[in-house]
């Protein structure tokens, strides 16, 4: 076994590595850019090595560097975690030649699978169903038209290499081809060096389900189960959950079996992921295979009870496997979400700066239940404009379905992450959604129930109370403390008020109190429109959760102050609360609203990034629809369109110019 590997990546994935090798008695390596000095892996592995400037180019995606650095340490072997170099061949080649090992497949099988074009001519001549599509090179705009009319509307424009949803749009008309076209090939150029692209047929309707498989180097390969990763948005995922509701016993052996026959035809050694589109009927079609480690394997594990970075390791260093397919059992349920530094309430773009405050939910395993995080950051690190926006990712275990996502909304409601916008949020209020509960997925589901974004929703009848209850045990709690009151909340002198007003957004709520004290542990008896209610809470001022009960009700909130107020945030539902006497409610009832800013003739940046190109001119007219200027943020082009017919007064940026969210882009005549 190796006495010391290096690990060729960042972030959560970095960590995760760390934490298994540490298990196993092996010494880690972590390199890092100049962005990263600070980082967590850095601090958790035993060695760190400095590779260079923050861009990825620059740094992580130089195998010299990286090779380097394992001569520097001695490592023995590299794991290269997800992107960057995973997915390389001539990085393991490299590493092969200078007696490293690489922590993955072999050149040949990454060859074979690792390109999209070259895997799915593979996958023919293996017999492996596919998608129907064209996988030869695409040389222009009108040659990508011409295929897309002889395929069939809706087509997907893929880059040949990489992934996460970099380099890929759907198109269903050929206007969107050409724009489409031109999108992808700049982003792939951008994140993985390579532009070339293919057209496939996109299935209406599809699930993206995908078969983890495990292969030694003596011929053993197994399959363990399937992950269905069909919330995705951008193609990109965001909730992913193992075993799928969809599959039966039948299509989940007849996935795997064609996974380990295609896994067996390249020779394939290590941890590997074959990827299906799965249509209403349950045909599945090849989409690609990942010769490396998924970002989702995480509830594969907590299924199976398979570490698949310790199995990964151990067939690298020439291990058999130590079970065959019939020993591999899915047990319960696992739902991965992933925490990413973006404004659901702002279409999901990009946000980055100090993480002020992180506060994941506790780790470990009830009774009833296993919560999980992966992550790479912490209280106080830096959200880099130059990697991706993933923060963390949470995840539940429970024995059925409905409980793993009962146990993921209350993880959900108790992870506190303050100094940036993220998708908390969303995540929080998907665990509630009707569609997601029933297991009725497509890819398309995001763009389905939330076509005009996510935005905040109001809650309803017994949502107000329960929060109104919430806020005003905060109120009082607060108010004992500041009025030094002891365990006794009085107006002036005299017994506790009885009567309260709870703004709750733009509502009074009169709530009225029964006899009772202060005190913390609190509890109090509470009536609303003609309910009572017992109230019990240990929350302290500057506590950022709440938890207790609200009748029968346990509730998991957070709370954060805000002036005059709270705001609580709660299964997606994010309100302002105040707490008033009567007569203050009153007063309160009369003071003006102020109005937000009018930025109608105004572009501004949603989001901090590099301006990528500008498409107008000053004085040009431009039609509602039509691309104003291009913004890249976190691997990611952003195409920002005019919302209406106007014409262009002032021009503030221009290309390569770094911008903060909300610069002025342009201004409107």
């Amino acid at each position: 076994m190796f006495k010391k590997i290096l690990i060729a990546n960042r972030g959560e994935i970095a960590c995760r590595v760390i934490k298994t090798a540490r298990r196993m008695g092996i010494l880690t390596v972590a390199v890092y850019s100049d962005a990263d000095r600070d980082a967590l892996h850095v601090e958790m592995a035993d060695e760190a090595v400095h590779i260079g400037p923050p861009p990825a180019a620059e740094s992580y995606l130089v195998a010299d560097k990286i090779i380097a650095a394992c001569k520097q340490t001695g490592a023995e072997a590299v794991h290269p975690g997800y992107g960057f170099l995973s997915e390389r061949a001539s990085f393991c080649a490299a590493l092969e030649k200078e007696g490293i090992v690489f922590i993955g497949p072999k050149p040949k099988a990454i060859e074979a699978m690792g390109d999209k074009i070259e895997s799915k001519k593979f996958a023919n001549a293996a017999k492996v169903s596919t998608v129907p599509g064209y996988l030869g090179i695409i040389d222009d705009a009108d040659h990508a038209e011409r295929i897309a009319g002889e395929i069939g509307y809706p087509v997907m424009i893929k880059a040949s290499a990489g992934g996460g949803g970099k380099g890929m749009r759907i198109a269903w008309s050929k206007d969107e081809v050409r724009d489409g076209f031109e999108r992808a090939r700049s982003e792939a150029k951008s994140s993985f060096g390579d532009d070339r692209v293919f057209i496939e047929k996109f299935v209406v309707d599809p699930r993206h389900v995908e078969i983890q498989v495990l292969a030694d180097s003596h011929g053993n390969v197994v399959y363990l189960g399937e992950r269905e990763c069909s919330i995705q948005r951008r193609n990109q995922k965001v909730v992913e959950e193992a075993p799928s509701p969809f599959l039966d016993e039948a299509t989940r052996k007849a996935m795997g079996e064609q996974s380990v026959a295609l896994a067996k035809a390249v020779d394939y050694q290590s941890a590997g992921t074959v990827e299906f589109i799965v249509d209403r009927d349950r045909n599945f079609y090849f989409l690609e295979m990942n010769t490396r480690l998924q970002v989702e394997h995480p509830v594969t594990e907590l299924v199976t009870g398979i570490d698949l970075v310790e199995q990964m390791i151990h067939i690298a260093a020439g291990d058999r496997l130590p079970f065959e397919q019939a020993d591999i059992k899915l047990d319960g349920w696992a739902i991965e979400s992933r925490l990413y530094a973006e404004d659901p309430y702002r279409n999901f773009l990009p946000s980055i700066g100090r993480l002020t405050r992180y506060r994941p939910p506790r780790e470990g395993k009830t009774e009833t239940s296993i919560v999980r995080n992966d992550t790479g950051v912490f209280e106080g690190a830096e959200i880099s404009m130059y990697y991706d926006p993933m923060i963390a990712k949470l995840c539940t275990w429970a024995p059925t379905r409905l409980k793993a996502i009962e146990a993921m909304g209350e993880a959900l409601d108790g992870f506190v992450v303050d100094g940036i916008e993220h998708n908390m949020p969303f995540l929080s209020a998907l665990m509630k959604h009707p569609r997601w509960r029933d297991g009725r997925l497509s890819t398309g589901f995001i763009a389905e129930e939330y076509p005009d974004g996510f935005a905040p929703v109001a809650p309803d009848e017994e949502q107000t109370a329960l929060l109104a209850a919430v806020a005003l045990s905060c109120g009082l709690i607060e108010a004992s403390r500041r009025e030094h009151y002891g365990d006794r909340l009085r107006p002036a002198a005299g017994p506790l008020r009885e009567n309260w007003i709870v703004k709750l957004g733009a509502d009074y709520l009169p709530v009225a109190l029964l006899e009772g004290v202060v005190t913390i542990p609190f509890e109090m008896d509470m009536r609303m429109d003609g309910k009572t209610m017992t109230v019990a809470t240990d929350w302290r001022p500057g506590d950022a959760v709440w938890t207790g009960t609200v009748g029968s009700r346990k509730l998991t909130v957070q709370i954060r102050s805000v002036l005059n107020g709270l705001r609580i945030d709660w299964q997606g539902l994010s309100v302002r609360a105040k707490v008033f006497t009567p007569r203050q409610a009153e007063l309160d009832k009369l003071m003006p609203i102020k109005l937000p800013p009018d930025t109608s003739k105004l572009l501004l940046c949603p989001m901090p990034g590099l301006v990528v190109s500008i498409a107008v001119a000053e004085g040009q007219e431009v039609k509602a629809g039509e691309t104003l200027a291009i913004v890249e943020a976190m691997k990611m082009e952003n195409v920002l369109r005019a919302e209406r017919d106007l014409v262009i007064g002032k021009i503030n940026a221009k290309p390569g110019e770094s911008l903060a969210v909300d610069a002025v882009i342009m201004e409107f005549a």
